[in-house]
């Protein structure tokens, strides 16, 4: 009896992973389904959102090219009675985190041309009205260089104990690192007249390098680069000597092993310390190229790269142009204009 029960337990569990499969593969079956419709939902919505933005553009052609074409003949208007406008550029290294004394300057002059101070300008450039009104702009900005951020990094490794170089990374130190720690910097100047940039950067460097701190700060720098550069060749001269003296003894031993004497007076020894006096004029030699290198470049409070231009480049360009701008300004308007009227008619038909 037992023997008959079996076969039909057999049949029951067979039949129920049966039936657990075959629901398992309607379950995976609904959800490629809903994943594909979905896929195809987001797809649908695309092309409709494609689809009406082209109905509207068709819809309102002639109110959208009506306003593009009376800002095209405004703006071309302002372009004629606009007077011509010439840029030149001035290229600066600070030292001495000066940098943001500089900045703070080129935003005050910029603020006087803002504000029609003529008088002011005049006081600070020594220019005549005319010419002190035909400025237009200052501005000025970094000179992007990666290389600036990673060798400000190892400056801060060698400065820096190893935990704190644990603890603060270099994708931190870079989201910390901001205009006024980049090395090189440009200010550009807007005029109408284009013979006038020669007379504003000595004005500009002299803002920054009268300053008595910044003065100071050279001065000491200056004098201890000095001292060490002196210090650095005084000790080279001093290694020569030495490596002179060893030579003069290798020599000695040479000549009495080729006497066939035997007796070694230190020869090895000897040429192990000439090993060390040439790796140690080496890394002499060395610190004296660093030194001479921070001289030429810490020499001044601002090293001047370029100055301005004598003469400037006039100031072109699409989004220059008043035309090209109040023409897509205008239509960009119209465009806002007519999708507010819908909302509002959207909104109305809503509450009803």
């Amino acid at each position: 009896m037992s023997t008959n029960q079996q076969p039909t337990n057999n049949n029951k569990d067979n039949k129920e992973e049966e039936v657990d499969l075959g629901s398992l593969f309607v379950i995976i079956g609904k959800g490629f389904s809903n994943l594909f419709n979905f896929i195809g939902n987001i797809f649908k919505g695309i092309f409709h959102f494609l689809i009406s933005i082209l109905i509207f553009l068709k819809e309102n052609s002639i109110k959208i090219g009506v306003a593009a074409i009376i800002g095209f003949v405004v703006g071309f208007f302002l372009e004629i009675k606009s007077s011509d406008s010439f840029s030149s550029v001035l290229l600066v290294q600070p030292n001495y985190k000066s940098a943001n004394q500089l900045y703070n300057n080129i935003k005050y002059y910029n603020d006087l041309v803002e504000q029609k101070d003529t008088v002011g300008i005049q006081n600070v450039f020594n220019l005549d009205k005319e010419t002190a009104a035909s400025l237009k702009n200052f501005s000025i900005a970094p000179v992007i260089n990666e290389s600036d951020i990673i060798n400000a990094y190892n400056d801060f490794v060698l400065k820096v104990d190893t935990a704190t170089v644990s603890s603060y990374s270099f994708k931190e130190f870079r989201t910390s690192f901001n205009d006024l720690d980049y090395q090189i910097h440009t200010i550009n100047v807007i005029a109408e007249k284009n013979d006038i940039f020669n007379k504003l950067d000595e004005v500009i460097i002299s803002s920054v390098v009268k300053n008595k701190y910044f003065d100071r700060v050279k001065e000491l720098t200056n004098e201890n680069l000095n001292r060490t550069d002196s210090l650095l060749r005084q000790n080279l001269g001093q290694i020569d000597s030495l490596r002179k003296v060893y030579m003069q003894v290798m020599v000695a031993e040479s000549r009495k092993q080729f006497n066939g004497t035997n007796i070694d007076l230190g020869g090895k020894k000897t040429t192990t310390k000439e090993l060390e006096v040439f790796e140690t004029k080496s890394k002499l030699n060395s610190e004296l190229i660093d030194v001479i290198s921070s001289k030429s470049s810490m020499y001044e409070v601002i090293n001047v790269i370029s100055n301005f231009q004598p003469i400037g480049t006039e100031v072109k360009g699409a989004t220059n142009n008043y035309a090209f701008l109040l023409t897509f300004l205008s239509a960009g308007l119209m465009v806002l204009f007519l999708l507010l009227i819908q909302l509002n008619n959207f909104l109305s038909a809503y509450k009803k």
